[in-house]
């Protein structure tokens, strides 16, 4: 599958018919594993594929919603280096994980939360300045949805995202860029548009100069993102953002690179990742 095929196609997978996952598919998606890194920032990341078999009830009580989690075996886990950039490393580097699993015909869940203390945390035996904000289940989607998964996609409004005036921007935070206006780019900016987020927020922003440069800003819901401490899930999904716009334009032959604390306009309420420029 092409990368804007694959973005399109996923989705988040909570129900899982527990068959193995073949070794050849196996095998692949640990070479991704080995393969990921580094995000854009530059951090050290690391991930792996295990197989926990079912994790018990009360480990997946201690984590919340994640209840919902039925039938995965495998799981994979990533691990970062703590560090400015770190949060939008690993979900650039996972989320390339997961689309690859899409492509394999594999279910994926993103589950980003503090994991420091669970069981998932004593397989990946992190190191001293690691955390793990994020990992997923991985395994073939069940043929029947489970209730639960069903009343949480309801209540996320899973398949609803924000219109383009609300998200991408031309010149300024205001002027909203039409997918006219975006031309080439217009198939990229959908791409990050459909992609996931923490409880379907959808906190990116990207506004277009007159160079041409595509900046992206986080719209920060601060008591939603720092409830959790230094695990700011919102964060993560700036890299998700930022992993979907460089597939999207690369697959597109659109030339450019994401560049960090490059020169860009401060806005009110919003703020500044990175930026995609020739």
């Amino acid at each position: 599958m092409k990368a804007i095929e694959t973005i399109k196609a996923r989705y988040s997978v909570r129900s899982f018919s527990g068959m193995a996952i073949d070794n050849q598919v196996r095998n692949a998606l640990n070479e991704c594993c080995r393969n990921a890194g580094p995000g854009p920032f530059g951090t050290a990341v690391r991930f792996k594929l295990l197989d926990l078999g079912p994790v018990s009830a009360e480990e997946l009580r201690s984590l919340g919603t994640y209840g919902a989690i039925s039938g995965a075996n495998c799981y994979i886990l990533g691990a970062v280096k703590e560090g400015k950039g770190a949060l939008e490393d690993i979900g650039y580097c996972l989320e390339k994980i997961i689309l690859d699993a899409t492509a394999m015909g594999l279910g994926t869940c993103w589950l980003g939360g503090t994991f420091k203390r669970s069981a998932f945390a004593a397989k990946m035996q992190l190191n001293a300045d690691e955390i793990l904000p994020a990992i997923t289940p991985v395994g073939y989607p069940a043929r029947e949805v489970s209730i639960i998964d069903r009343l949480m996609r309801f209540s996320s409004g899973a398949k609803k995202r924000k219109p383009w005036s609300d998200l991408f921007f031309n010149g300024d935070s205001i002027t909203s860029l039409t997918e006219a206006g975006a031309g080439a780019y217009s198939q990229v900016l959908e791409a990050v548009r459909i992609g996931p987020s923490a409880s379907n927020r959808q906190p990116w922003r990207i506004v277009k100069n007159n160079e041409g440069c595509y900046h992206l800003y986080l719209k920060e819901n601060i008591l939603y993102n720092r409830m959790l401490g230094k695990y700011r899930l919102q964060n993560i999904d700036m890299g998700i953002a930022m992993c979907h716009f460089e597939l999207a334009a690369r697959e597109l032959g659109l030339t450019g690179n994401w560049v960090v604390n490059g020169p860009a306009a401060a806005f009110p309420g919003l703020q500044l990742i990175a930026s995609w420029c020739n």
